[in-house]
C-alpha cells in the first residue's frame, strides 16, 4: 500500500467499499445472466473480473479493442459487441463466443466476411443513433439467417430515456421504447431482448438482460436520480493557484468527460474548466496551494478513457493498482 500523497496528479481514484457496495447491489437486484455488465463505462478487465465473480459471465462491449482485451483475460464466455462494424475480421479469429449488433445489409455482410457466427438484431427505440426500424428487424433477420448467420434475438438501446430525473416519465420512456422492441422481437425470434441500462435496470421488465455499466462507478449525472449505488470514481487533484476569490487545480478537460457538465467538488462551486485546470470558488471550505482534493466527474465513460490506469483506494492509503486496459480502437 502506498499514501495518496506520492501519486502524481491528476490521478484516477475508485473507492474499494463504494465499488463493492455497486456490484453487490446490482448482483442482488440483477443475478447471473440478467445482467451482461458494459465494461465502456470501466475499460478494466480487472474490474470485468469482479462483475465475473459475482457471477456475470456475459460481457458487452462498445470496442473491437475491448472484445479483445476481455478474450485476451479469459472473459470470453459471451461477448456483444454492442456497436456496428463494418470490419469484423478482428471478431472472427478471437477465442471467445462473440456476438455482433448489426442494423442493414451492410453489417450483416461484415459479419458473414469477418467469421462472425452469431447476431442480434439491433433496433432503433427512440434513440437517434444505430438500429433499424422495428419494421425493418424482421426481414434483415431473415436475410442473416439465410446467409448462414444465427440469429440471437434483438437489441434496443433507450438511452435517451436514462437521464430522466422524474422516475414516472423515465419508467414511461422506457416502456415506449420496449414496446418498440417486443415489437420487433416477435419478428425476429431468439432468445436474447438485450437492453437497459443504469438508469433503467429496475424498470425495464422486457429485457431479458441489461446492459448496465456506470452503476460499478457512478458519476454526479447518475448520482441525481436516487438510485442505490455509490459515486465511487473521483479525481486526485492538487490545488496549484488561489486567488481572493477562487482556486485552481491541475485537473481539467484532458483529464474529465464533460458532455454532461461540470464535474463537483466537495465545498465548492465549478465555475469552468480548461485544458489543465479545474478554477472552482470555494463555498464553505478553505483551500490552500498544495492541497489534495476530490474531483467528482459528471461522466463517467470519457472520464476513464482519458486515463492508463486507476488507484483503487481506502481511506488514504491506495491498495491495488488497475490498468484501464481496454482503452483505445
Amino acid at each position: 500500500m502506498s499514501a495518496l500523497d506520492a501519486l502524481t496528479t491528476p490521478a484516477l481514484l475508485v473507492d474499494a467499499a463504494a465499488l463493492d457496495h455497486n456490484l453487490d447491489a446490482m448482483s442482488a437486484a440483477l443475478p447471473g445472466a440478467r445482467l451482461r455488465p458494459h465494461v465502456k463505462a470501466h475499460k478494466s478487465t480487472q474490474l470485468a473480473k469482479r462483475q465475473a465473480a459475482r457471477g456475470h459471465l456475459g460481457f458487452t462491449c462498445a470496442t473491437l479493442r475491448e472484445m479483445e482485451g476481455l478474450a485476451a483475460a479469459g472473459l470470453g464466455a459471451d461477448l456483444l459487441l454492442a456497436n456496428e462494424v463494418l470490419d469484423a475480421r478482428r471478431l472472427g479469429v478471437l477465442e471467445a463466443r462473440v456476438t455482433l449488433a448489426v442494423d442493414s445489409h451492410e453489417t450483416i455482410e461484415a459479419a458473414v466476411a469477418g467469421g462472425v457466427r452469431e447476431v442480434l438484431i439491433d433496433v432503433n427505440v427512440g434513440l437517434p443513433r444505430c438500429g433499424c426500424a422495428p419494421a425493418e428487424a424482421g426481414p434483415l433477420a431473415a436475410l442473416a439467417r439465410r446467409r448462414g448467420l444465427e440469429v440471437r434475438g434483438v437489441m434496443g438501446y433507450e438511452g435517451h430515456a436514462m437521464g430522466i430525473v422524474d422516475r414516472a416519465q423515465r419508467e414511461a420512456l422506457v416502456e415506449e421504447s420496449m414496446r418498440l422492441l417486443r415489437t420487433a422481437h416477435a419478428d425476429v425470434g431468439g432468445e436474447v431482448i438485450s437492453a437497459g441500462g443504469t438508469g433503467s435496470y429496475d424498470c425495464n421488465a422486457s429485457a431479458s438482460e441489461i446492459q448496465a455499466g456506470s452503476y460499478a462507478l457512478l458519476d454526479t449525472a447518475y448520482a441525481g436520480l436516487g438510485l442505490p449505488f455509490r459515486p465511487a470514481l473521483s479525481l486526485l487533484a492538487t490545488v496549484v493557484s488561489l486567488s481572493a476569490t477562487y482556486a485552481v487545480a491541475d485537473c481539467g478537460l484532458k483529464a474529465l468527460g464533460m458532455d454532461h457538465g461540470n464535474p463537483r467538488i466537495d465545498g465548492a462551486r465549478v465555475l469552468f474548466c480548461s485544458d489543465e485546470h479545474v478554477t472552482f470558488a470555494p463555498d464553505g471550505a478553505a483551500f490552500g496551494v498544495g492541497d489534495r482534493i476530490r474531483v467528482w466527474p459528471a461522466h463517467v465513460d470519457p472520464t476513464v478513457a482519458y486515463h492508463e490506469k486507476m488507484h483503487v483506494v481506502a481511506d488514504d492509503a491506495v491498495i491495488e493498482t488497475w490498468a484501464v486496459d481496454l482503452r483505445g480502437w
